[in-house]
């Protein structure tokens, strides 16, 4: 078993933590000051993205906002749009499924 204590973890802004990664998933611990957002943008894999501590706003590609904080869990389909925004510093745990997905580049062969 491996284990983590999100709220002792020294993850600083602009360096998320990989915490555990293989095929089938990757998991990132991210620190999110309050004011700074990780712009609009994808990922190949299906995303969850809880938050630990702070609070968060999410931006859809259909427009919707939602807010929340500890305990909140927002769930992403492969490819899916969207924006997060700190409205308080926010520690953020990532999760990405299969890891890498489906047009990753490191799944191309290039």
């Amino acid at each position: 078993m491996q284990s983590w204590d999100l709220a002792r973890l020294d993850v600083q802004p602009h360096h998320p933590e990989v915490l555990a990664s293989d095929e089938e998933g990757r998991v990132i611990a991210i620190h999110l000051p309050a004011g700074e957002r990780l712009q609009e943008h994808q990922v190949h894999e299906r995303a969850w993205l809880v938050v630990a501590s702070g609070a968060v706003e999410i931006d859809d590609a259909s427009g919707e906002t939602i807010t929340g904080g500890p305990g909140l869990l927002a769930a992403f389909e492969p490819n899916e749009r969207h924006e997060v925004r700190a409205t308080e510093d926010a520690r953020l745990l990532l999760v990405l499924s299969p890891w890498p997905g489906d047009g990753h580049p490191s799944t191309r062969g290039d």
